[in-house]
């Protein structure tokens, strides 16, 4: 049996749901959408693809973006801001189990 379809309000609340295209996607961020590519390259994010095959990034991936926006902006090198937004993704995630773990107990 297939999921229920999600609702707009669902997609829009969804840190996942790709909602936004390329163009504003850099808009938001002030950055252009080669850094965008760039990052897809480095493969700190993956955009979905639309039907059409234009990129689509979620807020989750924006936000992504926005850090390695920071950190390039203050002169770490592409590569390694992708390291340490990985790094700092692996250690926000440990710390959310082992707090839900505590709370199990």
């Amino acid at each position: 049996m297939d999921p229920a379809p999600q609702s707009m309000a669902d997609k829009l609340d969804d840190d996942d749901y790709p909602a936004y295209t390329m163009g504003r996607a850099a808009e938001m961020l002030g950055t252009t959408p080669g850094f965008l590519r760039s990052l897809d390259e480095a493969k700190l994010i993956t955009p979905q693809r639309s039907s059409g095959g234009h990129r689509r990034y979620s807020r989750y991936q924006l936000r992504m973006a926005g850090r390695a926006r920071e950190l390039v902006d203050q002169g770490t090198p592409l590569e390694a801001a992708c390291r340490i937004i990985v790094l700092e993704d692996q250690l926000h995630e440990a710390l959310r189990l082992n707090a839900e773990m505590r709370q199990e107990r």
